[in-house]
């Protein structure tokens, strides 16, 4: 956990929300294609409070917040990832200049693209300071944590993030997508399991990842739309 992220957790709450304290803030954005890679445009403004409940059965009425409606549809939400650590389940990529770990928990952000391509092939290719540079900006920018630069010993290399719950949108691919969260801050499961500490990692909230509760991508499968992609 970071510095500025004690005192602040998340807490995915047995057949309901996810329940936020430490008065974490709270953002909607927009990914947004820009040339040939991806940027955040900013979203509607969310009311911010010490605690609150954000929907992760995908039927309120007022989301991002829960409104009680998994009450009535019965939603069992049960976790199905696993708790091993981020190291302990990648795969490791090498470069000549760059090492990258990566352990496949995609969100579909999109922001591992960049102008001179993607991550993989700008880890494979990368040898002068500007590119190094270019491939580990679409790295660190991936919102799912699934990427993530890597030291000669193995050690996870993370860009210096403040605490935020980010509600995003995708209108590109016209839907809604997943609840990411930056900072490390610290989630746990309806058990009271905390899972290893990621710095990024993005929640689903649409009810139909495989992985829950992590997002899986599944949103843009299904066209979750909580009313709001475009404004």
């Amino acid at each position: 956990m970071s510095q500025s992220a004690k005192g602040m957790g998340i807490k995915v709450s047995e057949g309901g929300p996810y329940l936020v304290t430490g008065g974490v803030p709270l953002r909607e954005a927009r990914i947004h294609p820009d040339g040939s890679g991806y940027t955040w445009d900013p979203g509607r403004a969310l009311p911010q409070g010490e605690t609150y409940a954000l929907c992760r059965c995908g039927l309120s009425h007022d989301k991002p917040f829960c409104d009680g409606s998994h009450h009535q549809a019965d939603f069992v939400g049960t976790e199905t990832a696993n708790h091993q650590p981020y190291t302990e389940r990648i795969d490791i990529v090498e470069g000549p200049q760059l090492r990258m770990g990566d352990d496949g928990r995609c969100a579909y952000a999109r922001f591992c693209h960049g102008p001179a391509g993607d991550a993989w092939t700008q880890v494979a290719t990368a040898q002068t300071p500007a590119q190094v540079a270019a491939a580990a900006k679409v790295i660190d920018e991936c919102p799912a944590g699934r990427l993530t630069r890597l030291d000669a010993q193995g050690n996870v290399l993370e860009p210096d993030l403040e605490p935020l719950v980010v509600v995003v949108q995708d209108p590109q691919n016209e839907c809604s997508a997943g609840i990411y969260v930056q900072g490390g801050i610290p989630l746990t499961d309806a058990n009271g399991e905390t899972y290893p500490v990621q710095n990024r990692y993005v929640l689903c909230r649409c009810d139909d990842s495989k992985n829950t509760p992590f997002c899986d991508a599944s949103h843009v499968n299904i066209g979750f739309d909580d009313g709001h992609i475009n404004g």
